[in-house]
């Protein structure tokens, strides 16, 4: 994903959010990593590959869930701060995001 500099400047840039939302982004990262524990597991206990399947689509929906939240945190404050502030760029930045989520 990149060296944590953002591409557009020298400095580097970080979010400022709330703890609640902190919290609650780790929260379900734990769970996550705790499914993907799970299903390598699975894998490694030759368990049948339709569970495994229905494991990972849990996964995957999961991890949807975090982006999309992280994403209208980062458009509500992040953007829209970098946008008062006359940083037009960061449209073009969080386009590049989201077409390479969507992919």
């Amino acid at each position: 994903m990149g060296t944590g500099k953002n591409e557009r400047s020298d400095h580097e840039l970080k979010a400022n959010h709330s703890d609640k939302l902190k919290s609650n982004l780790v929260s379900r990262l734990n769970r996550i990593e705790g499914q993907i524990r799970g299903a390598k597991k699975m894998v490694e206990n030759d368990t049948y590959c339709d569970d495994v399947l229905n494991l990972l689509a849990s996964i995957q929906s999961a991890l949807s869930g975090v982006c999309n939240l992280l994403v209208e945190h980062h458009i509500k404050g992040c953007v829209v701060k970098q946008i008062q502030q006359g940083d037009v760029e960061v449209i073009d930045e969080l386009m590049k995001t989201i077409r390479r989520m969507s992919r």
